[in-house]
């Protein structure tokens, strides 16, 4: 006989840690796809992917710069920088710039058509990120640090290329 009063039934331990396993996947998954939404808009609204458009906003906030240091401001490695302003140069938005007696001395900087676009292109995904964070308490802050953190060492890509 079933007890119509009875309590529904109770979770299993493994029945909570599958159902906020799914909770975290979901929320990675949307993560990635407003990375992936915010790049198609860039794409097909200014010809730029993100990593360009990081790269003109380097440049448009600190004048020409070496490729090192547009890497240090995007946060990637020199070698991505390459192939990004690689792209750029043949869209016409960045151009070269060798003015030192070794050749290979260069410095990239925006050409007028690429002043135009990062002045009128849209902030980089990143500043909806700082503008939520500057709303949280630092414990706060270095609670979703400390999280992310472990995510990427769950994943093995903490050694991974930023691009």
């Amino acid at each position: 006989m079933i007890n119509k009063h009875s309590s529904p039934p109770i979770e299993t331990s493994t029945e909570v840690y599958v159902n906020k396993a799914k909770i975290i996947i979901y929320s990675i998954r949307r993560l990635i796809q407003a990375g992936e939404l915010y790049s198609k808009e860039l794409s097909k609204t200014y010809s730029v992917s993100a990593a360009q458009l990081n790269c003109l906003l380097a440049l448009y906030e600190n004048g020409p710069l070496p490729p090192s240091q547009i890497a240090k401001y995007m946060l990637v490695k020199s070698s991505t920088v390459t192939g990004v302003v690689d792209r750029l140069e043949q869209k016409g938005f960045v151009q070269r710039v060798r003015n030192s007696p070794d050749r290979r001395v260069i410095t990239i900087e925006l050409t007028e058509t690429g002043n135009q676009l990062a002045e009128n292109a849209p902030p980089p995904i990143q500043q909806k990120i700082i503008d939520g964070l500057k709303k949280l308490s630092e414990a706060e802050i270095d609670e979703i640090a400390f999280t992310l953190s472990k995510l990427t060492d769950m994943l093995d890509v903490q050694d991974l290329e930023v691009t």
